[in-house]
């Protein structure tokens, strides 16, 4: 095995990609509080993967793609939770969840289409969403607290237009892309240079 491979950032990754069926499992057998107990170390797993890969020289196409997969698998953990665990706090949001159910699969539909993968772009929007998604669904789950959890959900779908965008403008699949604006500079260079 490479050490890409086993690079610490990835087994955070491979690590909540594990804990996805322990979630489930959780949701499954209606044990609420150690479902919130397992995603908080699933969902600080992934904060740090990213950091850890930036800061230790290990940011990799491998790890890019795993980070994505387990954001998905656990934001789909996260929602079969709300359905098993809170179903009226499930029905409460069905329209925003719905909204956070596609604002994951029509970008994953547009860059299927395109280049035929999942997009690992890692925009600084999304991750700024995705750090404010678990005190959202917290304080949703704890004190019924919902405006902050519609916020973010809406930022998704600010994030998910974004991904769409990038993915039209790129001719080649890629990773790790700042922000659209930062890719749209970056092609205005490339084609004055050319």
């Amino acid at each position: 095995m490479s050490t890409k491979l086993l690079s610490i950032a990835n087994i955070l990754s491979f690590l909540r990609l594990g804990l996805v069926p322990v979630l489930v499992w959780l949701a499954a057998s209606g044990e609420d509080v150690l479902f919130l107990w397992v995603l908080g170390i699933s969902l600080i797993s992934d904060a740090l993967d990213g950091y850890l890969a930036r800061k230790l020289n290990q940011a990799s196409e491998l790890g890019a793609k795993l980070d994505s997969w387990g954001d998905a698998l656990t934001y789909a953990a996260m929602i079969l939770g709300l359905y098993l665990l809170w179903p009226r706090i499930f029905s409460d949001q069905s329209a925003f969840l719905l909204m956070a159910v596609l604002s994951f699969l029509v970008p994953l539909a547009v860059s299927a289409v395109k280049f035929g993968e999942y997009p690992s772009y890692h925009t600084f929007g999304a991750k700024i969403a995705a750090l404010l998604i678990a005190p959202a669904y917290y304080l949703l789950i704890i004190i019924d607290a919902d405006v902050w959890f519609r916020v973010v959900i809406l930022l998704y779908l600010l994030m998910a237009i974004e991904e769409i965008i990038i993915t039209y403008l790129l001719r080649h699949s890629r990773t790790n892309i700042s922000s659209a604006w930062t890719l749209i500079k970056e092609l205005r260079n490339h084609s004055k240079s050319d």
